[in-house]
């Protein structure tokens, strides 16, 4: 009778820390999702460029750094969710489906291959375990590289441009720019990390 009560107690307990995890997750996914909506306060128009300096890319990169690479995806794509719904998140506080067939809707799509990339490359926070220094930085410039291949692509067909332009338009102007934020990015997710681990593994 007593090993059957314990028996009870402990499958009560295990569907207690499953559901404060589950919680947890959906919690974190749904934070670094406003935090990327938040970026829509710093959007600086640039006048050779169609695409504006932003923030959103440095919190998507963030996103996955910190969580791994499913929730911080998902962090990403709830993001993109909330935009495609006409909620003024994107670059200069605006909404809708059409701002995917714009210039810079390809580096909208680029924000979740940015955060699973890094993501994946960083790992799920662990309470057990460090992720090194180096293996965030490599996560973190992979990750935002990443961004660039749909941005591009789709900056190309848009403009109807030669390479060498799109690259002049959509790279160039933001390379220093794009260092600087993942370099805030990574030595962010190293304290963040921890207290994802101890709210996700407890």
């Amino acid at each position: 009778m007593e090993k059957e009560i314990n028996t009870g107690f402990q499958d009560e307990q295990e569907k207690f820390g499953a559901g404060r995890r589950s919680l947890a997750r959906i919690s974190l996914s749904a934070l670094f999702a406003a935090l990327i909506a938040a970026g829509t306060f710093v959007a600086i128009p640039l006048p050779v460029t169609p695409v504006p300096i932003v923030l959103q890319n440095m919190f998507a990169l963030l996103a996955g750094l910190t969580l791994g690479p499913a929730m911080g995806g998902a962090a990403s794509a709830l993001y993109l969710l909330a935009g495609a719904i006409g909620l003024p998140v994107f670059a200069g506080a605006v909404g809708g489906f059409v701002q995917f067939a714009g210039p810079t809707g390809g580096f909208l799509f680029g924000y979740p291959l940015s955060a699973i990339l890094a993501g994946f490359i960083a790992g799920t926070p662990r309470s057990d375990k460090t992720t090194p220094l180096w293996r965030l930085a490599i996560a973190g410039f992979l990750g935002m590289a990443v961004l660039y291949v749909p941005g591009l692509l789709w900056l190309k067909m848009t403009l109807s441009a030669s390479w060498v332009k799109t690259f002049a338009v959509g790279l160039t102007p933001f390379i220093v720019g794009d260092i600087i934020k993942t370099t805030i990015a990574v030595f962010s997710a190293c304290g963040l990390r921890k207290g994802a681990a101890k709210a996700l593994n407890g």
